[in-house]
C-alpha cells in the first residue's frame, strides 16, 4: 500500500490542516471543496501557517514555497480523486451529508484508492458500510489544529483489514504525528469518550455543589493537572462541537453520557464559546483569551466527582478492550493535554475515595455512575 498522492475532502479548519501536514511530509496533495471561495480561503490560511513557521525559523522560505506548491486546490471531484492513493474525508459531522459524499466518491474513485474519515464521533463501521470498500476504510481522527496537535486516533471499522491499519499507523508517523490505535469502534473513541461526559459532569457539579465555574475550573487545572478548566476547554473546543458529539454518543449508547441541558441550551442560543464571544464564559475581543484561574480558588473546591467520572470512563475503555492503560494515558496526554497520568491522580486522591464517590453518585443519580469493574478491582 504505497501512498504517494493524497486527496483531502473538505477545506475547513481540519481539512486544510491535514493537507498542510501531509504536504510537509512530502506527499502530493489535492485539496477539494465545493466552492472556489472556500479553497481560496483555505490556501490563504495554509500560506499564513507556513509563513509563521518561516518567521520562527522552523522552515526556510524555499521549503515553505515548495510545500505550498505540493497542494493543488480543486472543485471538480472527479479531477480531485484522479490517481489518489488515499482519500481523507474531512467534511462536517453530519451522517446524512457523509452518505451523500461517499455515494459520490464511490462512483468516481479509482479502485486503488483507500478511504479514511477524520470524524471525531461518527461510527466508522457505519460509514464504511456506505462504500464499496469497507475493508479499506479507516478512521483517522486528527485533533484541532492538525498542524500543532500531535495525536491521531486510528479507528478500524468491523471489516477494516490489518494492512489498512498498518498503512494508517505508518502514514500518521510519516506526517509527524503519534498514532494511538482505538481497537474498537466505540462512541467518542478514546479522548472524547473521557472528555465529552466531563463537560456535562462539570455542569452538574455547579448545580449539585453550588460551586462557581471558576472554582471548578481552577480545581480541575491545578488539582487534576488539566491544561485548562473544563468549562474553559469546552469554550475553546466550541459548544457546537460538544453538543454534536453529545448527541451522537448518546444516540449510539445512552449509558456512556449523562447530558446536562445547559450544553444544548448554549448551542441553541448560538453561544458557542471563544468563536462567538460567549459560551460558558464571555470573551471581549476576537483574540484567544484565557480565563483567570488561580491556585487560591482551586483550594476552595474538591474536584473528586469530576475525577471519579473521568476515571470511570477511562476504566470503561480498558475493560471493553478499546485500548490498554498505556495507550489511554498517551491519548489523554497528547489529545487533552493532561500534565499528569490520570491514574496517578486517582492514586493521589485515593482509589477507594474515587470508588466511594461513584457509589454515592450512583445511589443518588442513577446507573451512569455505576463503577466500572476495572476501578472496582484497581490496586494501582
Amino acid at each position: 500500500m504505497a501512498i504517494n498522492k493524497i486527496t483531502v475532502l473538505g477545506s475547513g479548519v481540519m481539512g486544510h490542516g491535514i493537507a498542510q501536514v501531509s504536504a510537509m511530509a512530502g506527499y502530493t496533495v489535492t485539496l477539494r471543496d465545493i466552492e472556489q471561495s472556500f479553497l481560496d480561503k483555505a490556501m490563504e490560511r495554509i500560506r499564513w501557517s507556513l509563513n509563521k513557521l518561516v518567521e520562527k525559523q522552523k522552515l526556510s522560505q524555499q521549503d515553505a514555497d515548495a510545500i505550498f506548491a505540493h497542494i493543488t486546490p480543486k472543485v471538480d471531484l472527479k479531477e480531485a480523486l484522479r490517481d489518489a492513493d488515499l482519500l481523507i474525508e474531512a467534511v462536517p459531522e453530519d451522517m446524512n451529508l457523509k452518505k451523500k459524499v461517499y455515494a459520490e466518491i464511490d462512483s468516481l474513485a479509482e479502485q486503488k484508492t483507500l478511504y479514511a474519515s477524520n470524524t471525531s464521533t461518527l461510527p466508522i463501521t457505519d460509514m464504511a458500510a456506505l462504500t464499496s470498500r469497507p475493508d479499506r476504510f479507516i478512521g483517522l481522527h486528527f485533533f484541532n489544529p492538525p498542524q500543532l496537535m500531535p495525536l491521531v486516533e486510528v479507528i478500524p471499522g468491523n471489516r477494516t483489514n490489518s494492512d489498512m491499519v498498518e498503512m494508517a499507523m505508518g502514514f500518521c508517523k510519516k506526517v509527524g504525528k503519534q498514532p494511538v490505535l482505538c481497537q474498537k469502534d466505540v462512541p467518542g473513541f478514546i479522548v472524547n469518550r473521557v472528555f465529552i461526559p466531563l463537560v456535562h459532569e462539570a455542569a452538574y457539579c455547579m448545580d449539585r455543589d453550588g460551586a462557581k465555574m471558576t472554582q471548578i475550573d481552577s480545581a480541575v487545572k491545578f488539582r487534576l493537572s488539566f491544561p485548562m478548566g473544563i468549562f474553559e476547554l469546552a469554550d475553546y473546543t466550541g459548544l457546537d462541537v460538544i453538543h454534536k458529539a453529545t448527541v451522537e454518543m448518546h444516540m449510539r449508547d445512552t449509558k456512556v453520557i449523562n447530558p446536562h441541558p445547559a450544553i444544548k441550551k448554549l448551542f441553541e442560543e448560538k453561544s458557542l464559546g471563544q468563536k462567538t464571544g460567549k459560551g460558558f464564559y464571555e470573551y471581549k475581543g476576537d483574540k484567544y483569551e484565557r480565563v483567570s484561574l488561580t491556585e487560591e480558588e482551586a483550594a476552595t473546591y474538591d474536584p473528586i466527582k469530576i475525577l471519579a467520572v473521568a476515571a470511570n470512563n477511562a476504566a470503561w475503555l480498558i475493560t471493553k478492550g478499546v485500548c490498554g492503560r498505556e495507550d489511554l494515558e498517551k491519548a489523554l496526554r497528547l489529545g487533552m493535554g493532561l500534565r499528569k497520568e490520570l491514574f496517578a491522580t486517582v492514586q493521589e486522591f485515593g482509589a477507594k475515595r474515587v470508588l466511594d464517590t461513584l457509589k454515592e453518585l450512583a445511589a443518588k443519580h442513577g446507573a451512569f455512575y455505576e463503577p466500572d469493574p476495572y476501578l472496582v478491582n484497581y490496586r494501582g
